[in-house]
């Protein structure tokens, strides 16, 4: 990002609609860009994806619940303890619903879910991050196409002048009164003019093309902006370096995603400490099961000799009914050292963020810096660029009357004119930057900008 990126979704100003022709302001763009521009959404569904994990480490406290069943037959010879081979064919059912929960990990659960929580933050500071870049280079091209509409301006009065001028030659030259060559160069300086005002209006469809190509929108040759008055107090910026930073360091959200991912790496160490610890995990179940003899239809003999006949499915289920709880405990005790180098690496992982976090610092301060240079330089070459205007102007009303009196050739009152014109552009654009400086140091001060 560039410190001209900084002009964000602040500048508000009306808007209407043309017949066939949308007016875009600032506002609806900034907009705009937010809902459709590709970066915006790569980072939304990364958020996303934070808030889904976050879900899933909350429902870890839960417990977790499965049943199964199983049918097993059986066919063919099989020997008993006694060696006696006879013939086994079988049935067997079994149904079984089981639980577990965790009992004790050292409070793995817990820190685990304050390490996504602050995952979910960075993500969210990532998204206004992505916005706020987005914004700025719309707000650049915003600008840059009033800056440009007003150099079209400036080009049409110029050629207006020039026309003006012609068309007197243009009269004396056929009373005989001036010389062809008066007529010749007024010519040349028409078409010097034209030629200004097509490179300025061309300059201005550019602009307007860029725009609307960062909007990505197909239809640009019907795209064009409001004209936003900029109206502000010529003085001196007198926020301090220091000042702005104090206020950057609290506002900016790359430094916010930043501090937060350094939580999320400390938090993340204490996730991978609890390996150390033993895991106690609780669990409980129900089930039954059912057998079917396929050889025979006997389960054994009675006392008196009659046989004893199989039950049914549903009665053996009933008869066979049983329940199991228990607890368990993995204790580790030895995994070849890996616990102790994830705990190092993590701890490597906290220095890398802890280092982005001074790396941004760094950048916001650098763009701190400059842009209060800029708006000091820009302050001192916009005065200067408005008494080059006045002196040019006052320059270009001497050529005008010595040229009514015949004292002056018409080139000379051209050169003052293209003087003049220069002048005029030298102030627009001293004027657009030293607004952006100012505007620029109360971005980083926290304060809403407006034009």
């Amino acid at each position: 990002m560039t410190i001209r990126n900084v002009l964000a979704a602040s500048v508000i100003c009306f808007g209407v609609f043309g017949y066939g022709q949308k007016i875009w302001t600032l506002q609806e763009c900034v907009d705009y860009a937010a809902k459709s521009n590709l970066q915006v959404i790569q980072n939304s569904y990364n958020k996303k994806v934070q808030e889904s994990n976050l879900r899933i480490a909350k429902k870890e406290y839960l417990p977790s619940v499965s049943g199964s069943i199983s049918n097993t037959a059986t066919f063919g010879q099989s020997q008993d303890v006694f060696g006696v081979s006879q013939r086994n064919d079988n049935f067997n059912n079994n149904a079984n619903v089981g639980a577990n929960i965790l009992v004790f990990n050292n409070g793995r659960l817990e820190k685990n879910i304050r390490k996504v929580q602050f995952d979910l933050e960075a993500s969210q500071f990532d998204v206004e991050t992505i916005q706020n870049n987005i914004s700025l280079q719309i707000a650049q091209q915003y600008l840059s196409i009033l800056l440009n509409k007003e150099i079209v301006k400036i080009s049409q009065s110029a050629l207006q002048n020039a026309q003006k001028l012609r068309d007197r030659a243009k009269i004396t030259t056929d009373v005989g009164t001036t010389a062809q060559t008066i007529l010749a160069e007024a010519d040349a300086a028409l078409a010097r003019e034209k030629q200004n005002l097509k490179v300025a209006e061309v300059n201005r469809d550019r602009s307007r093309f860029a725009l609307a190509q960062l909007l990505m929108l197909t239809d640009y040759k019907e795209f064009d902006v409001a004209d936003v008055p900029l109206l502000f107090d010529l003085q001196a910026p007198d926020l301090g370096v220091e000042q702005v930073l104090d206020k950057a360091y609290g506002n900016q959200p790359q430094i916010k995603a930043a501090e937060s991912r350094i939580k999320s790496s400390e938090a993340q160490t204490e996730v991978v400490k609890t390996a150390f610890w033993p895991t106690i995990t609780a669990n409980g179940g129900v089930g039954s099961f059912y057998f079917n003899s396929l050889a025979t239809n006997t389960v054994g003999i009675n006392p008196d000799g009659t046989p004893i006949k199989e039950h049914g499915f549903f009665q053996q289920y009933k008869d066979n009914f049983g329940q199991q709880v228990g607890i368990s405990a993995n204790i580790p005790i030895f995994n070849k050292g890996i616990t102790k180098l994830q705990v190092e690496q993590s701890k490597i992982n906290q220095d890398i963020a802890k280092n982005n976090l001074d790396q941004q610092k760094l950048d916001v301060k650098q763009n701190v810096q400059k842009a209060a240079f800029d708006a000091d330089a820009n302050y001192q070459t916009f005065l200067t660029s408005v008494e080059a205007e006045k002196s040019t102007k006052l320059a270009l009303d001497f050529a005008e009357k010595s040229y009514e009196a015949g004292r002056t050739s018409i080139y000379d009152l051209n050169i003052a004119r293209n003087n003049y014109a220069n002048a005029q552009g030298s102030v627009a654009q001293a004027k657009f930057n030293y607004l952006f400086s100012q505007k620029l140091l109360d971005f980083y001060s926290g304060i809403p900008l407006s034009l």
